[in-house]
C-alpha cells in the first residue's frame, strides 16, 4: 500500500516523498478467506480530528509521526518548496516533519474530519 510522507531535509524544508506500507503477512479470517495484511504497531494516542471549513495554516511541524487517515471532507498539505498534495476519503498520508519549517495545511471545500494515530519512535514504515 502506498502512501504519501512529508518530512524535513537537512535544510530544515519540507519535501514530500512516497513509502509503502507491506501488506505481507498472511492470515485466514474465521470465514476461510486469506487477508493480507501490515506489521501491527501499538499507536499512543489516536485521536479523531475535526478541521473546520477554511483551515489554513501557515507553516508549523507535525506534532509527532503519524498517519493521517482522511475520513471525510478535502486536506491538502504544501511543503516549503510549493508543491501542493490533497487528499479525500480514504486516503492515507504520513506528516514526519517533526524539525525545519514544517508544511502548511488547508481543507478545502469545508470541514474535514480526519483521524490522526501517532506511530512508535522505533516505528519503520517499510518493515
Amino acid at each position: 500500500m502506498k502512501i504519501t510522507t512529508f518530512y524535513a531535509t537537512e535544510s530544515g524544508e519540507s519535501r514530500f516523498g512516497d513509502v509503502s506500507i507491506p501488506l505481507d503477512i498472511e492470515r485466514e479470517d474465521d470465514f476461510g478467506h486469506q487477508l493480507m495484511v501490515s506489521a501491527p504497531y501499538a499507536s499512543p494516542a489516536v485521536q479523531l480530528v475535526q478541521l473546520p471549513a477554511g483551515l489554513d495554516q501557515d507553516f508549523h511541524n507535525a506534532p509527532a509521526r503519524q498517519l493521517v487517515v482522511v475520513l471525510s471532507g478535502r486536506v491538502e498539505v504544501e511543503t516549503t518548496d510549493g508543491a501542493c498534495r490533497q487528499w479525500q476519503p480514504g486516503e492515507i498520508f504520513m506528516p514526519a516533519d517533526v524539525t525545519g519549517r514544517g508544511h502548511r495545511t488547508r481543507t478545502l471545500g469545508g470541514p474535514a474530519l480526519v483521524l490522526f494515530a501517532p506511530v512508535p519512535d522505533d516505528f519503520e514504515i517499510g518493515r
